[in-house]
């Protein structure tokens, strides 16, 4: 399979449409964070519901993307990269037409079918045309800047949100697809591997889809129903049961979706359960920044979406440099120190509390994100380097989708897991504030109630105004008390990535798997 240099015609083409590509999806994820406080006035969603717009996406994605990377590697990298782009077109326009939760869940599911197809296009087809010697600048170019983009999608889902047209984050993605889809049509060539006759997993998908469904759905449930009903636990026992029946699937198929065999390699293993760590914590970190800054904090939607600024600057100045420095000297040291740094950002966000908004953002919330953005900066392109660089090209889209398959369980799981905790975290913190307020038993119920809701609750109509100021502010306690858990347990979850990075991920003698 030839491949080209990264400064040819060829090879910028190929730069540029990956780039736009994954760019479209990853901005859809982070601008919708900064948005939710609209979308859920606008549809009056409550927080559960939230929970769900955000993992419908990431479910299907996290479900099917292993099988997205095979069908690549087997029908054409370049083809299948185009249909997903196509796919998630459709399901972004008709979000930005749905009216109601139940519409927007359906639609964002067809948008994680079409990101499944998507996004380990992007990594597979970098990997296997880019020359080895410039595969790490590369990959770092495109962790550049597609992150570049991604940070920027809570700049202008803010501004967007502020106007009133939260529906536009989905209808932007449109011509960003089109211009990708033109680009691919025309100044791409395909690429896959001749040699790949065996058939497609379907088993395997449909066995991790529903395990990953039944899981979700039982964590989701916990807040509503409790830990011990039939519906949490029962969707767990069978969610874990449908995950081992996959993992005996993948050891007995001829074909697999996801192959154990690359396991074997110790930096293939490591980077991935970095990988898993350090974005469950990242995503639940920044899920929760958001909707402090805006629902506690009095933050505009734009406010929020600015204040990652920092990360977006660090990440255009250092991400494209460390994917070079990863290529000379090894991807290890990168990969134990940025994981590190990212849990010490989350750690200090953990303890900023009740501010005074925007005015008092530099000595609050800034040196958190400065020190998270920091840590990311020297982790991404490292890492997806490591991650490819230790299978050979015909494995790479099945490499790619692994990986990427590994970021959204995470971010299912994180959702799941963490908004289950939060609502726990809040109903604890306002039964003690409750205590002290002169309310009976029925107001405390109904203000216990709106818990579920987050920094979204809203006081009872039936509480008495001279009440209200004094339930506000236990609200804005509770959520403060919910975030400082959350954020304490993403900085442990970035630790215990870097953890994973000195254990398993060596420099030298790594042993790509080639058959």
């Amino acid at each position: 399979m030839s491949t080209v240099a990264l400064r040819s015609t060829a090879g910028k083409w190929i730069m540029v449409s990956t780039i736009l590509a994954s760019a479209m999806a990853f901005i859809d994820a982070t601008a919708l964070n900064v948005v939710l406080p609209s979308l859920q006035q606008s549809l009056k969603a409550t927080g559960a519901d939230l929970f769900w717009i955000l993992n419908a996406y990431l479910l299907m994605l996290a479900s099917l993307i292993l099988i997205g990377g095979a069908m690549g590697d087997k029908l054409g990298r370049k083809k299948i990269f185009m249909a997903g782009i196509f796919i998630f077109i459709l399901g972004s326009a008709a979000c930005g037409i749905a009216d109601s939760v139940l519409l927007l869940v359906v639609f964002r599911i067809l948008q994680g079918i079409g990101g499944a197809l998507m996004i380990p296009g992007s990594l597979s087809l970098i990997s296997s045309s880019i020359n080895a010697k410039e595969r790490g600048k590369a990959i770092g170019t495109w962790s550049a800047f597609t992150t570049v983009v991604t940070m920027g999608g809570p700049i202008l889902g803010g501004a967007l949100a502020d106007a009133g047209l939260w529906r536009y984050i989905f209808f932007i993605n449109v011509p960003i697809g089109i211009a990708a889809l033109l680009m691919l049509a025309f100044k791409v060539k395909e690429i896959k591997d001749e040699d790949n006759k065996a058939g497609l997993d379907f088993l395997g998908a449909i066995t991790i889809a529903l395990g990953l469904a039944l899981i979700t759905f039982g964590f989701l449930r916990v807040p509503t129903v409790g830990l011990y009903n039939i519906q949490t636990y029962g969707s767990l026992v069978l969610g874990l049961l449908f995950l081992i029946v996959f993992i005996i699937i993948e050891i007995k198929s001829s074909n697999p979706m996801m192959p154990l065999k690359l396991f074997a390699n110790a930096t293939f293993s490591g980077a991935n359960l970095l990988t898993f760590f350090l974005y469950a914590g990242l995503g639940a970190g920044m899920l929760f920044l958001s909707l402090n800054l805006v629902q506690v904090q009095g933050y505009s939607q734009l406010q929020s979406g600015l204040t990652f600024l920092p990360f977006t600057v660090l990440m255009i100045t250092i991400a494209r440099f460390a994917g070079g420095l990863a290529d000379k000297h090894g991807p290890r040291l990168f990969l134990i120190g940025g994981p590190a740094i990212a849990g010490v950002g989350l750690l200090i966000l953990s303890f900023v509390k009740q501010t005074n908004g925007p005015a008092d953002y530099w000595t609050t919330f800034f040196p958190g994100v400065l020190v998270l953005g920091l840590g990311m900066s020297f982790t991404v392109a490292p890492l997806t380097a490591a991650v490819m660089g230790s299978v050979s090209d015909h494995f790479s889209g099945t490499a790619s989708g692994i990986n990427n398959a590994m970021t959204r369980i995470s971010g299912v799981f994180a959702n799941a897991i963490f908004g289950a905790l939060a609502v726990l975290f809040f109903s604890g913190a306002l039964q003690q504030q409750l205590k002290a307020m002169p309310l009976n038993a029925k107001d405390k119920q109904l203000i216990m109630q709106q818990a579920t809701n987050l920094g979204n609750a809203i006081v009872p109509i039936s509480i008495s105004t001279t009440n209200k100021t004094a339930i506000e502010k236990a609200y804005h306690a509770g959520f403060i008390n919910a975030y400082a858990g959350i954020m304490r347990i993403s900085a442990g979850l970035g630790f215990l990535g870097a953890f994973m990075a000195l254990i398993f991920i060596r420099d030298k003698a790594v042993k790509r798997l080639d058959s």
